[in-house]
């Protein structure tokens, strides 16, 4: 009889972790959702849909629908001339509120990634008298409401002669509190002191470091920052409000004005609303696929 070969203990030991994680990724392959994952991932898409499609079927009716008990759920074939008379309306002055709002909101969310940027890396990778008592009195700003400053903000852009312009708001959302604060944890986690060091014995400036390894650290969380800053911004109605005119206003404030009359017309003033979120829309579907890739590269990365 012929002696059964057995391979080495070493061969064995060396396959085994191999085994072990074939095994490990079949299980994770084979892992499927349950109903109640689908059920509940159903009701969250319909909750954030129904929004869009009442504003919809309220728009694309007349100055009745709203109030009509036996109101069909189909839309109506009014969307169109409502549009048309948002845009055409020469108190809403439509096009100059879309430029009002995308000129403002792209700087506002661009200066506040920059400086948020260079902030949090300050804070979070160099070490400086005070550091530590700094981050804190900036993250308690965020305890302020921004309506305790209104008056004297105002005051001071009279004297300025900037009200009524559109620097107005840009000027006081340059900065963010929560952006430097959001920058500052991301970096502090993502950005290990040993690259810095490294870097630094190369012969890199602190300012080549940043370039070269904190701003490539922060793309992900930067994105995530300039995204949410832009809606803020596109969204902000108080102060907008009271230091603009009806000649250059935003796109909500162009919008109130449809509600300004005696009769509110809301099939008209629900197209106006659909049409300031289309804009969203689609940043958010340009910048969502490599919002998520950047979100993930950074967590594989950290």
């Amino acid at each position: 009889m012929s002696a059964i070969s057995t391979p080495p203990l070493a061969v064995v030991e060396e396959n085994l972790p191999n085994a072990r994680n074939s095994r490990r990724t079949t299980k994770i392959r084979g892992v499927r959702a349950g109903f109640w994952v689908y059920l509940g991932l159903g009701v969250v898409i319909v909750s954030a849909i129904f929004p869009y499609y009442w504003s919809f079927l309220i728009g694309s009716g007349d100055a009745t629908t709203i109030n009509d008990p036996n109101m069909s759920w189909l839309p109506g074939g009014n969307f169109i001339a409502n549009a048309l008379s948002v845009v055409n309306d020469p108190a809403v002055n439509f096009w100059l509120a879309l430029w009002n709002s995308i000129f403002s909101s792209t700087v506002i969310a661009a200066s506040v990634v920059i400086f948020s940027t260079l902030a949090g890396w300050a804070f979070a990778k160099l070490r400086f008298p005070g550091g530590k008592w700094l981050l804190a009195f900036v993250v308690a700003t965020m305890a302020v409401p921004m309506q305790l400053g209104v008056v004297p903000l105002y005051l001071l852009f009279s004297d300025l002669g900037w009200t009524g312009q559109i620097g107005a708001i840009i000027i006081p959302a340059l900065t963010s509190a929560f952006g430097v604060f959001w920058m500052t944890q991301y970096l502090s986690q993502t950005v290990p002191d040993e690259l810095i060091e490294a870097a630094r014995v190369d012969g890199a400036s602190m300012i080549r470091t940043f370039w070269t390894v904190g701003v490539t650290a922060a793309r992900p969380a930067a994105a995530m920052l300039f995204l949410f800053t832009f809606v803020g911004a596109w969204n902000q109605f108080f102060w907008p409000f009271i230091v603009l005119d009806r000649q250059s206003p935003t796109l909500p404030v162009a919008l109130s004005l449809l509600q300004s009359n005696y009769f509110v017309d809301y099939s008209v003033v629900l197209a106006g609303v659909l049409l300031a979120t289309i804009p969203l829309l689609i940043l958010f579907a340009f910048a969502g696929k490599q919002l998520v890739s950047g979100i993930m590269a950074g967590a594989v990365k950290g």
